[in-house]
């Protein structure tokens, strides 16, 4: 299950003063925490009367991750979350899919995202329409779609999986006799994860000679071509930086990241993977290789761990998620998800099966 925030949702205005000014003060300017400190002390207020709760993914920027969220992790960790609450009111504060996937599972309550601008490139990589056709020209695959999509992809589409499950998706769907698996969008998380399998990878612009030249009874995993902006940034080049300047280092890296860089590094996994790592693993120093942030978040919430943090790449959409915008959405009830009930039927089986599968 995902993390409980440490500042509860009773505090009060000296008490979240205090633990913000004590989770942050060596990641923000001491005068920058307390220009925040009232913003987040007003979104506590008013989730409790509106009986919402806020869900913050790794990615958050510090000021909103160490101060209103009700829970902190992963996709699939929020998304767990998301089908059991009773809250009346979600806040997802993360990019958009992620308040798209919580509204499928959670059709009668109000789903707020605080920006109506936090896509994600992998999400608008891929369209229900291209999947329609990826099935047309593989009649005999099963569809995973990766957590990353809109709700109109997922309704294309047979499971969902995530970058902490993916893995386990796909075996299990090998294991009851699935030989051809298209799993989209992201060709690096669709390759490293069938290197890690030892399946074979086809991108699904290859020639149809290229797939006929795996034996029909032995799997394969189909991709597509899109790419976590973020992501695919980082180089091997890169890793061998790190080793250079810190050869202590225990480097992590997300495998939505290229597979020359997976082949480089320590350890290969989801945000959650990297956080459990990061509070159980005794290490000299950690890298991440992932959207730069959650280094923030880590040496924040583990002041006793050494976090390298020279890593420059943000996510441009989870950065417009703010506490100014998570306050004026709860104040206006804004951006809220719409879905039609029909994407909702569709696009709520696939999700399900990604969350029984842990």
């Amino acid at each position: 299950m995902p993390a409980s925030a440490t500042l509860s949702r009773t505090a009060t205005l000296d008490e979240t003063r205090r633990f913000m000014h004590d989770r942050l003060k060596s990641i923000i300017p001491e005068i920058e925490i307390e220009a925040k400190v009232e913003l987040a002390h007003a979104i506590i207020e008013r989730k409790r009367e509106m009986n919402a709760v806020i869900l913050g993914h790794n990615y958050m920027e510090p000021a909103v991750y160490h101060s209103v969220p009700d829970y902190v992790g992963d996709s699939l960790q929020l998304a767990s979350i998301a089908a059991e609450t009773e809250a009346d009111i979600i806040v997802f504060c993360g990019v958009w899919f992620m308040g798209e996937t919580a509204k499928v599972l959670n059709p009668t309550k109000t789903v707020l995202v605080p920006s109506d601008k936090a896509g994600c490139s992998l999400a608008e990589g891929i369209t229900a329409q291209d999947i329609q056709q990826l099935k047309k020209r593989f009649p005999e695959a099963v569809v995973v779609t990766y957590v990353n999509t809109y709700a109109a992809a997922k309704g294309e589409s047979d499971y969902c999986c995530t970058s902490g499950n993916a893995d386990k998706v796909l075996q299990t769907l090998i294991d009851q006799g699935h030989n051809r698996i298209l799993f989209l969008p992201d060709t690096y998380l669709a390759a490293n994860t069938a290197n890690e399998l030892q399946v074979p990878y086809l991108n699904a612009q290859e020639e149809d000679a290229a797939f006929e030249a795996v034996p029909a009874d032995q799997p394969l995993v189909i991709g597509w071509n899109a790419k976590c902006e973020v992501h695919e940034l980082f180089t091997p080049e890169d890793v061998d930086n790190v080793r250079r300047q810190y050869p202590d280092a225990v480097i992590l890296a997300h495998p939505e990241c290229p597979p020359e860089v997976m082949a480089k590094v320590d350890v290969a996994g989801s945000t959650k993977k990297m956080v459990d790592y990061v509070r159980d693993v005794d290490a000299p120093r950690y890298a991440l290789f992932t959207e730069c942030t959650m280094g923030d978040n880590l040496a924040a919430e583990f002041p006793h761990r050494n976090m390298i943090r020279a890593c420059t790449l943000r996510c441009k959409h989870m950065n417009y998620i703010t506490l100014e915008d998570t306050l004026a959405g709860l104040e206006k009830l804004q951006y809220q998800v719409e879905l039609a009930p029909d994407l909702i039927e569709r696009a709520r089986l696939p999700i399900e099966r990604m969350i029984a599968i842990r």
